[in-house]
């Protein structure tokens, strides 16, 4: 081999996979290595103890020599970084992008006249730039945080793909999002004439499971059972795919697997979980990662509302304090959410607040529905709403709906139903009333109240921690506290510490 030989040769097999080998297997090897990571929590899992598992994702498959086809471009940094030549004669530029420019992209959104509530919309220039960028770019990944327009970016793009008379997925993580998603599209059509019924169809638990129509909006379980050949029966050109970071789960992993077919393959999400490992396998799944704007820029902007967060320190005796230091993660929390004086503080602090107000809980028996209870008895001349795993998508709909025109609603709801995707442009404050640390989780709870609306000027968080820490043993919430403040700190949102001290 002289020197002028490739060292690498990149190939497309598929929609999914790409062909990455060399002629010297010490190469190989060093990519493979380059593409394993540990997994984040593996040591904890039964595959893991019983060493049936060594902990490692292996993004490149050593033996078939592949790769998603997603990770083209962090291949090609691989080699660059190593000073490989690399052939990439047999990828074909099409299939990597779409020739449109961004004026084609600008006059096309603008001849949809998107309109929202009876008004036609003011589409921001960086709103243009991404709606340019997901459809020349055939796979890609968009970081779009809550209020930066992400149902208006998919309803740009699938109008763009329904004039070039391509099938379209839509996959969103729950039963409510189709249903939003699908009601959004009536709202941005209703100037412009276009049947969303015509063309677009919902799909799960219940619905017509036939795809008859151009356009289907599912949940990520709804098609999950299709066999690889019911989704190449389906011929689907598009898929993007809401809320993306879910992606790291084996089910749409296993979708996105079998659209081998699928050529432009968008994801969409508020953030991700900052682990290397799941942002590689969602970008491998999709495309390389586009950051549209931050929550930063649009608050600056004045594209949201101001936040304010207000972090309330609750302080407990010592007595309290050493007796705590004997409990284990899962006891502390069960202390903690079942706490009557706790859940006084969160009741006083959600009836003393004005405004739509919702309240965050993780566990249904012991902690949302007592507080429920605590507030809808105190709560005089106050609607009162509880939304959680068994409220049905059509009722947490009409619930979103009911409080649009409402000015003083309190609102208990899961993290699992509320916290992703419901649009409640009206809310003014949100209490986190039980402990996490996921950034995603923490970030998208945020995006429910950064949303303008007439009369609004601001959302407040009130962010509820607990110091049980005794002598140098940090409580295990507190440290969840602590990753939150540094989220905050990331981000560049202003907060302040109040403390109140719990009488025994």
């Amino acid at each position: 081999m002289n020197d002028s030989s490739p060292d690498l040769y990149i190939e497309q097999l598929n929609e999914v996979y790409i062909r990455v080998y060399s002629h010297d297997a010490g190469i190989e090897q060093e990519l493979s290595e380059y593409f394993t990571f540990m997994v984040p929590g593996a040591r904890f899992t039964p595959a893991y103890k019983s060493k049936m598992w060594d902990g490692k994702i292996k993004l490149y498959a050593l033996s078939r020599k592949t790769i998603y086809a997603g990770l083209l471009k962090h291949v090609i940094e691989f080699a660059e970084y190593n000073k490989y030549k690399i052939d990439l004669s047999k990828v074909d530029k099409s299939w990597l992008t779409t020739d449109v420019s961004q004026d084609e992209i600008r006059r096309f959104v603008d001849s949809l006249n998107p309109s929202a509530r009876g008004k036609l919309l003011d589409i921001r220039d960086y709103q243009y730039k991404a709606i340019h960028h997901m459809i020349f770019s055939n796979r890609s990944l968009s970081i779009v945080p809550t209020s930066g327009g992400k149902s208006l970016l998919i309803y740009s793009t699938i109008r763009w793909h329904l004039k070039h008379n391509r099938k379209i997925i839509i996959i969103v993580p729950t039963t409510n999002l189709v249903e939003q998603l699908y009601s959004d599209f009536e709202d941005y059509s209703s100037f412009n004439g276009f049947p969303v019924n015509d063309y677009c169809q919902k799909l799960y638990s219940g619905q017509s499971k036939e795809f008859t129509r151009h356009v289907l909006i599912t949940t990520y379980q709804s098609i999950m059972r299709w066999t690889p050949q019911e989704f190449r029966n389906h011929n689907i050109d598009v898929a993007i795919i809401d809320e993306a970071h879910l992606a790291k789960a084996k089910m749409i992993t296993k979708i996105m697997e079998s659209l081998t077919t699928t050529k432009y393959r968008i994801g969409l999400t508020g953030t991700l979980d900052g682990t290397l490992t799941n942002s590689l396998v969602i970008e491998g799944l999709t495309g390389p990662i586009h950051k549209v704007i931050s929550t930063k820029e649009l608050m600056d902007d004045g594209h949201v509302t101001e936040l304010k967060i207000k972090c309330i320190l609750l302080q407990y005796s010592n007595e309290t304090k050493k007796a705590a230091s004997r409990l284990k993660y899962q006891d502390e929390l069960n202390y903690l959410v079942t706490n009557p004086k706790r859940n006084q503080v969160i009741t006083s602090m959600a009836l003393s607040c004005s405004g739509n107000t919702l309240i965050l809980f993780q566990f249904v028996e012991k902690h949302g529905k007592v507080l429920y209870e605590m507030i809808k008895e105190k709560a005089k001349n106050r609607n009162v709403y509880f939304i959680y795993g068994n409220t049905s998508a059509a009722e947490r709909e009409e619930i979103r709906k009911k409080i649009e025109s409402e000015v003083d609603s309190i609102i208990i709801g899961s993290y699992q139903t509320v916290s992703t995707g419901i649009n409640i442009p009206s809310l003014e404050n949100i209490i986190f009333a039980s402990p996490s640390k996921s950034r995603v989780r923490n970030l998208q709870s945020i995006g429910r109240g950064l949303r303008l609306k007439e009369g609004k000027n601001h959302c407040i968080l009130f962010d509820i921690a607990d110091d049980l820490s005794w002598k140098k043993r940090i409580n295990y919430t507190l440290t969840h506290y602590l990753e939150r403040v540094r989220i905050y700190t990331d981000e560049q949102f202003k907060f302040k510490i109040h403390k109140i001290v719990l009488e025994d």
